[in-house]
């Protein structure tokens, strides 16, 4: 049985409203949903401790663009125990948020103002097919984030890379 395309990522955060402004800078600003999750689903979908309360936050790009590649926002009370920080390049196992971004170095300086918590110099990534600018950061979390100097308009394409 065939699966959709990746609807939505879930970035558990210790912050919402820093995370929101950190995402809103990447260009991700309309919101799809946002409330407080029933706590019996939440402790049964993803087992968080009961008492805890979790608050979600859905974000994607433009209010009248498709439902899918959106980014949820997850803040956990009482905070949960973080994993090791994360900084510095990728991990084995770690997953990175693929952007494509233009204009590529505005949408860079706006996520290293909203907080990017690591973020060297863009390089140009040469591939058998193209070369284009890439740059690798952290969200104020540690999650790592790829943005890629693309026009987002690309991601609608559907023929093969060649």
């Amino acid at each position: 049985m065939p699966v959709s395309s990746l609807i939505r990522s879930a970035v558990f955060c210790s912050d919402l409203q820093r995370s929101t402004a950190f995402y809103r800078a990447l260009g991700l600003d309309a919101v799809y949903f946002e409330g407080e999750l029933d706590p019996e689903s939440s402790q049964g979908a993803l087992q968080v401790p009961a008492g805890s309360t979790l608050r979600c936050r859905i974000l994607k790009r433009g209010a009248d663009t498709a439902n899918f590649g959106m980014v949820g926002l997850f803040e956990l009370t009482p905070l949960p125990e973080p994993l090791p920080a994360p900084a510095g390049p990728p991990r084995l196992g770690e997953t990175a948020l693929v952007f494509y971004a233009q204009p590529f170095m505005e949408v860079l300086i706006a996520a290293q103002q909203a907080g990017a918590t690591w973020s060297p110099e863009p390089v140009t990534f040469a591939m058998p097919h193209r070369s284009q600018m890439e740059v690798c950061l952290r969200d104020p979390d540690g999650v790592l984030i790829n943005l890629v100097d693309r026009d987002p308009a690309e991601q609608f394409r559907t023929a093969p890379v060649r």
